[in-house]
């Protein structure tokens, strides 16, 4: 499976016995996948339909989807009640001769009540449902369309993200390997540091003082932490890797990559360290802010 920005834009149309059907839909960042529909008056009908369809493709992010819908006008036949109109006429023409009105034109007669009848344009039901089947199939074109075009991102989003687990995993084996981490350079600091204590007072016990410095030597010891980014580094390669819906795994992760960031900054006994630890915070940072637009 790709990979998937949640956000994009997607334009497709088509003509159907006379009208022009046209669906735009476009995306951007949710925590699940919602949407929202505009319709032409009457077409409220086929949005439970467009939803599911919607849902079924993406896993997150927030929809916009609108139909324009343009179609001839349906062509009625006017119906006159000719008997009526008749009798009508019949009267205009007896009240001009007895007392001298003006003449009836067509068109006032045809303006009276009852004369002229336009029936309401009806769409038969073959004709709606062969209509709903073409909007939903040009529906389904935006949808396709928008789903190549969030993968289209979303390749760009993983080859970011893939750098910054580069980045990361360099910072990490730097870490590793500095020079403050060596055995020898461990022993010199804590025989320094314990030197110079009992030269401040003499009356420290010295076995004491030697295994209350190995302890916290141990406790600032940041193996674990490394060991930590490490597969946090390999978990984040392999997600990437799987494609999908990984949004909410890599944020997760991203978590983690932070917990031990901090910790290592605050464990380390050495300046060299604690740089590599706010340059690694920063990377992090990055890598987060980018993994919210993943689906």
């Amino acid at each position: 499976m790709k990979l998937q920005s949640m956000t994009g834009f997607a334009r497709a149309s088509a003509q159907f016995a006379g009208a022009q059907i046209a669906w735009e839909v476009k995306s951007v960042n949710g925590k699940s996948a919602d949407g929202r529909f505009r319709l032409p008056p009457g077409f409220e009908r086929i949005e439970p339909v467009t939803r599911q369809r919607l849902q079924k493709t993406f896993a997150r992010g927030n929809f916009q989807a609108t139909l324009t819908l343009t179609r001839p006008a349906i062509q009625v036949q006017p119906v006159v009640n000719e008997a009526f109109l008749k009798d009508l006429a019949g009267l205009a023409k007896r009240l001009q001769e007895q007392f001298g009105a003006a003449p009836a034109s067509a068109d006032g007669l045809l303006a009276l009540r009852g004369v002229l009848d336009i029936p309401e344009a009806v769409e038969s039901e073959e004709g709606r449902a062969a209509l709903d089947v073409a909007i939903l199939a040009v529906f389904d074109t935006a949808l396709s369309d928008l789903e190549a075009a969030r993968q289209r991102e979303g390749e760009a989003l993983g080859a970011l993200l893939s750098s910054h687990l580069d980045q990361m995993e360099a910072l990490t084996l730097k870490a590793e390997a500095d020079p403050s981490r060596e055995v020898e350079s461990i022993r010199r600091k804590l025989a320094e540091q314990v030197s110079l204590l009992l030269d401040a007072a003499a009356g420290l016990d010295e076995a004491r003082l030697h295994a209350e410095a190995a302890f916290l030597a141990t406790k600032a010891d940041i193996r674990e932490e490394i060991d930590r980014l490490k597969t946090h580094v390999a978990s984040g390669r392999a997600l990437l890797a799987a494609g999908g819906a990984v949004g909410r795994k890599l944020d997760f992760l991203a978590q983690e990559f932070n917990r031990e960031s901090n910790t290592l900054c605050s464990k380390s006994n050495a300046a060299s360290v604690t740089a590599i630890g706010l340059e690694l915070k920063a990377v992090v940072d990055q890598f987060r802010e980018q993994v919210q637009n993943l689906e």
